[in-house]
């Protein structure tokens, strides 16, 4: 575990052996890479990668569907539908396709290119509909077009992976947190994006909510499926 975040005092944070199951298992090839680093976003190949092998585990687990919170262009959704189609796990990807704050005009990340000139609002819906059907996986990845928490509140099917990569204003972050997290199923997976210690080196509330997975005691940190500010967990069984 790193230095500095929180453990649950009753967990132990060693290695399980499904947790490295895998690593005989092949990896992306390089036409499917290629495919996925032409595709707008902001995941670095190593923690891509590393999204993939959880998605496979999971997939391979057999416990739920895997759901990503937070589409945008599409990118991740082809890293976890890569990982899925093997086994023929679909992956739930929501997004209400407007942009997160952050994408907005005026800010840091945001892509003129990526406007409705008819509405002059953030469209992300049409770019990630032909990520995914060039990377063959319409009947893998669902997109699912609509707020996440209202999403959220209509859905029972327990989750074999969560991948919390949504907005990240502390507001959307916690409500994608409570509205999600208790949807995993228990032996599977909380994946968090953009997660940093270090305040210079990011915002805090992907951060924060990875801390409170923590200190809540329903997951324990898989140091070896967590890659950068990519951070995996997993769903601990409840107390008899």
């Amino acid at each position: 575990m790193r230095a500095g975040l929180p453990v649950p005092p009753d967990v132990t944070p060693t290695a399980d052996p499904i947790d490295t199951a895998d690593t005989a298992d092949p990896g992306l090839r390089s036409d499917q890479l290629e495919l996925i680093r032409s595709v707008k976003g902001f995941m670095p190949d190593d923690e891509g990668q590393a999204l993939f092998g959880v998605a496979r585990q999971a997939a391979r687990g057999g416990l739920g569907p895997l759901l990503e919170v937070g589409t945008y262009c599409g990118k991740s959704a082809l890293y976890l539908g890569f990982g899925a189609v093997p086994f023929r796990t679909p992956v739930f990807s929501v997004d209400h396709h407007r942009g997160s704050e952050e994408n907005q005009a005026g800010w840091e990340h945001h892509d003129a290119s990526l406007v409705d000139a008819r509405s002059g609002r953030m469209d992300t819906l049409p770019v990630a509909r032909r990520a995914v059907e060039s990377a063959g996986l319409d009947e893998t990845v669902v997109l699912v077009v609509g707020p996440s928490t209202v999403v959220a509140s209509a859905w029972g099917q327990p989750l074999s992976l969560l991948f919390i990569d949504g907005g990240h204003g502390r507001e959307v972050a916690w409500a994608d947190y409570r509205s999600w997290t208790p949807k995993v199923a228990e032996g599977g997976y909380l994946a968090i994006h953009d997660v940093f210690p270090d305040p210079a080196d990011g915002g805090r509330p992907p951060y924060e909510i990875f801390c409170a997975a923590l200190e809540s005691g329903r997951f324990r940190e898989v140091p070896e499926r967590s890659c950068g500010s990519l951070r995996v967990l997993r769903r601990l069984a409840a107390p008899v």
